[in-house]
C-alpha cells in the first residue's frame, strides 16, 4: 500500500511526499536531505524514515532538539501508523496511507501549487492552508518529448503532425538553437563562425563579418582599432570591410543601424574599382558587454531583389546580444585558466626553490642545521620532539616537517596543551559523545580523528597532566581509543610532533612527566636556537617583517637607519622571533619618516634565560659592558640625549646642564651631525 508524508511548516501545509518501497528518506536542514526542513530547530541530519518488511520505521539521528510522535519523544526506532503526526521543531509531517481519508473532517480543503506524483487510481491531492484533503481527477500525461523542437534545426526530424511555427516563433527557435550552440564554443573563432552561420541562414545577406576591439596591455578590449575575427562572403565576390562612418556611428551611439541605397562611399565603404555600388542594404550592430561596445556584427546584401529589412535588424541585434554573453563567458574562462596555471607554476617553482617546504627565514649556520634536521626527519614516521624557547618558531618547524613529508596531502592539526584544563584537553584530543558531561550537547570529533592520515602537533607537551599523559601514551603505542563518554574503539593513523620549552629531563626527575612517555617522544629531536644565538638572522627577519607590514598597512617605509640596525643587532631578544615581529609591526604603525629609527623601536628590559644583573645593563639594549674612555662615554651620552629630544638643542642643553654654545662645540668636536644625516636616509 502506498504511503505519504504530508508536510506542514509553521501554520501552512507545504507539500506532500510519496514514500517509495525500499527507499529510505532523510529529513533535515541540510540541502542534501530528501526532505529539507527550513527550521532553525531542525538539525542538518535530523531523522530517517525507512522500511522494514512492510512497515515504515522512524529513527531520530541524534538530533539537537529531538523528534516527537504526537508529543512523545522518539528515543528508539518507531513503527509508524496511519495518522501519526511527526513533529520536528515547528514543522509537522503527517503519515498517511490514504490521502482522501487523511483527516476525518472534510469541511475544509488543503491546497498546494505543486502536483503530487501518484500511482494510477490514486487521487491527486492539492494542499491548502487548512487541514484536510479533497481528491480530484487523476493525473493524465498528455505529451511526451525527449528534446525541445526549438533545438532541432533539421526540418525532416520534426513531427509532421505539428503545425508550422509563425515567423516570430521561427526566429525565436533559431535564437534558442544559436544560444545552445554558442554555449559549446571554446574560442572566439568558433564563436564568430557559429553566429555568422546563423545570420546567413536567417537573413538575406551576401557577406558579413564579426569585428572586435583590439586588446590593451592588460588584455582588455578597450583599443579603438577593430580587428576582423571572421569574415564570410557567399553571393558576393568578396567581403568588403565596414566603412569608418558606420563603425564610428555604432561605436559612439551603441545602437544598431540599417542603411539602404547608400550612394556615398564614406557611408558604406563597399564600392568596387569601377565605382559601382556593391551593397544595397547594410546592417551594423554593436556587441555590448555591461554597457561597453566591444565589437560589431557587419552584414550587407548586394541583391536589390532581396533587401534586408527591419526584422532582420531585430534578429541581428538579438544575435549580437547572445554573442556578447558568450564572449564574456569565454574571457572569464580564459582568465580563470590563466590564473590557475600561474598559481600552479608558482607552487612548483616555490617547492623547487625551497627543497624543504617551510616558511622558516634565516640564513645563519644554526638555521641551516635546523633545516637539515627537518629534511632528515620528514620522510620518517617517527615521533619528533621540537625544543626551544617560547617564540622561536617551533610551530613553523613542525609545519616544515609535515609539508616535507609523505603526509603533506593530509591534515596538519595543532593543539596547545597549556591552554586547556584536563577535562577539556581530553575532549579536544579524543572527542566526546553527546551527554558525556555538562554542556556536551552533541558528538565532537577529537584532534586525533581530525588528523587521520596527517600530522598532529602538540605544543607545550610539558603542561599535560599525568592522567592525560597515560592515555596519550597508550594511543602513541598504536592502541585504539574511545571518545569521552563512549565505548566504541577508534583507530587513527597519525604522526605526532611534540613541542616544549620546558626541561623535560628535569620534569621527569621531579615526577611531573612520565618517564615512559618521555622516551616515547624522544625519538627524533630538533632544537631550535634562540634568536640571540643567531644574530646574523635578525636583520633578515626584520626586513621580512617590514615588507610584510608595509603591505598590510599601506605604509611606504624604505628601511632602517644605521643606528636602528645596530640597536636590533645588540638587543638580546628575550621574546625571540615573536618579539621581533611585534617590535617591527609597532614601528611600522608609529613611524612617520621614510626610515625606522631607534626612537621607533620600543624594546623591553626583560632578561633572557641565563642573564644576570651583573653581566647586563638595565637599559633596553641589554648590552654587555665594554670599557671605554671618558671622551667616548661623553660622545655616546650627548648623542643619546640629542636623539631622545628629537635633536632639539635647547632641550638637550637643559638636560645636560650646559650652555647651548657648549653643546654646539661638543656636536662639532664629536661630529655628531653625521648620525643625524644617517638617520634621515
Amino acid at each position: 500500500m502506498t504511503s505519504y508524508l504530508v508536510i506542514r511548516e509553521g501554520s501552512k501545509w507545504a507539500d506532500v511526499f510519496r514514500l517509495v518501497d525500499g527507499e529510505s528518506v532523510t529529513v533535515g536542514r541540510a540541502p542534501t536531505s530528501t526532505i529539507v526542513v527550513k527550521d532553525e530547530r531542525c538539525s542538518r541530519n535530523h531523522a530517517e524514515i525507512f522500511q522494514v518488511k512492510s512497515k515504515w520505521m522512524l529513527r531520530d539521528l541524534d538530533s539537537r532538539n529531538g523528534t516527537q510522535i504526537d508529543g512523545v519523544p522518539v528515543e528508539e526506532d518507531y513503527s509508524l501508523k496511519p495518522g501519526d503526526i511527526i513533529r520536528i521543531g515547528n514543522s509537522h509531517l503527517a503519515f498517511v496511507d490514504n490521502l482522501s481519508h487523511a483527516f476525518p473532517d472534510s469541511s475544509s480543503v488543503i491546497r498546494s501549487t505543486r502536483s503530487v506524483e501518484t500511482e494510477v487510481g490514486d487521487p491527486l491531492v492539492i494542499v491548502h492552508d487548512d487541514s484536510v484533503f479533497e481528491p480530484i481527477e487523476p493525473t493524465q500525461i498528455t505529451h511526451r518529448r525527449e528534446q525541445s523542437k526549438f533545438l532541432i534545426s533539421d526540418p525532416e526530424q520534426r513531427d509532421s503532425r505539428e503545425s508550422p511555427l509563425p515567423k516570430v516563433g521561427r526566429e525565436a527557435a533559431k535564437l534558442c538553437r544559436l544560444a545552445f550552440e554558442l554555449a559549446k564554443t571554446t574560442d572566439v573563432i568558433s564563436l564568430a563562425n557559429t553566429s555568422l552561420a546563423a545570420l546567413f541562414e536567417s537573413t538575406p545577406i551576401d557577406a558579413g563579418s564579426m569585428l572586435l576591439r583590439g586588446r590593451d596591455a592588460e588584455g582588455g578590449r578597450t583599443l579603438d582599432t577593430l580587428e576582423v575575427i571572421v569574415s564570410r562572403a557567399e553571393s558576393a565576390p568578396k567581403y568588403h570591410r565596414v566603412s569608418q562612418f558606420l563603425a564610428a556611428t555604432v561605436l559612439r551611439d551603441g545602437q544598431g543601424v540599417l542603411a539602404r541605397n547608400v550612394m556615398d562611399d564614406s557611408q558604406l565603404g563597399a564600392r568596387d574599382s569601377s565605382g559601382d555600388i556593391l551593397a544595397t542594404s547594410v546592417i551594423c550592430v554593436p556587441i555590448r558587454v555591461e554597457g561597453q561596445v566591444l565589437g560589431l556584427l557587419h552584414l550587407y546584401s548586394i541583391d536589390a531583389a532581396k533587401p534586408v529589412g527591419p526584422d532582420d535588424l531585430e534578429f541581428t541585434l538579438a544575435v549580437a546580444d547572445t554573442v556578447s554573453m558568450t564572449l564574456q563567458n569565454l574571457d572569464r574562462r580564459q582568465e580563470l585558466s590563466e590564473n590557475l596555471n600561474l598559481v600552479r607554476d608558482e607552487n612548483v617553482q616555490l617547492r623547487e626553490q625551497l627543497g624543504v617546504q617551510s616558511e622558516i627565514i634565516g640564513g645563519s649556520q644554526a638555521m641551516a642545521h635546523v633545516e637539515q634536521q627537518i629534511g632528515q626527519a620528514a620522510p620518517s614516521r617517527a615521533t619528533v620532539l621540537i625544543r626551544g624557547e617560547s617564540g622561536v618558531g617551533k610551530e613553523l618547524v613542525a609545519r616544515a616537517v609535515h609539508f616535507s613529508s609523505p603526509r603533506r596531502k593530509g591534515p596538519f592539526v595543532c593543539l596547545n596543551c597549556a591552554a586547556l584544563s584536563e577535562t577539556l584537553l581530553e575532549s579536544e584530543l579524543f572527542g566526546h559523545e553527546k551527554g558525556a558531561f555538562t554542556g556536551a550537547t552533541h558528538r565532537k570529533i577529537g584532534k586525533f580523528e581530525s588528523a587521520n592520515k596527517g600530522t598532529l602537533m602538540l605544543d607545550e607537551i610539558g603542561e599535560m597532566s599525568p592522567t592525560i599523559q597515560a592515555k596519550f601514551l597508550r594511543v602513541l603505542e598504536g592502541h585504539a581509543f574511545e571518545r569521552v563518554g563512549g565505548t566504541e574503539p577508534i583507530s587513527a593513523d597519525v604522526r605526532v610532533i611534540a613541542a616544549t620549552n620546558r626541561d623535560l629531563e628535569k620534569e621527569v626527575g621531579e615526577g611531573r612527566f612520565r618517564r615512559d612517555l618521555y622516551f616515547r617522544l624522544h625519538v627524533l629531536e630538533i632544537v631550535v636556537p634562540p634568536l640571540r644565538k643567531r644574530p646574523e638572522d635578525v636583520v633578515e627577519l626584520a626586513q621580512y617583517f617590514l615588507h610584510r607590514f608595509n603591505t598590510e598597512t599601506g605604509q611606504k617605509i624604505k628601511g632602517f637607519s644605521t643606528l636602528a640596525l645596530e640597536e636590533l643587532r645588540r638587543y638580546r631578544w628575550p621574546g625571540n622571533v615573536r618579539e621581533l615581529k611585534n617590535v617591527i609591526e609597532r614601528a611600522v604603525v608609529l613611524s612617520r619618516g621614510e626610515y625606522i629609527d631607534c626612537d621607533d623601536l620600543i624594546l623591553s628590559n626583560i632578561k633572557t634565560a641565563g642573564d644576570t644583573d651583573a653581566s647586563l645593563e638595565g637599559s633596553a639594549g641589554l648590552r654587555v659592558f665594554e670599557p671605554c674612555s671618558l671622551a667616548e662615554m661623553e660622545q655616546q651620552h650627548v648623542l643619546a640625549t640629542l636623539q631622545s629630544t628629537g635633536w632639539n638643542k635647547s632641550k638637550t642643553a637643559a638636560v645636560l646642564g650646559i650652555e647651548r654654545s657648549t653643546l654646539d662645540r661638543k656636536i662639532q668636536r664629536y661630529d655628531l651631525n653625521r648620525y643625524r644625516e644617517a638617520a634621515k636616509r
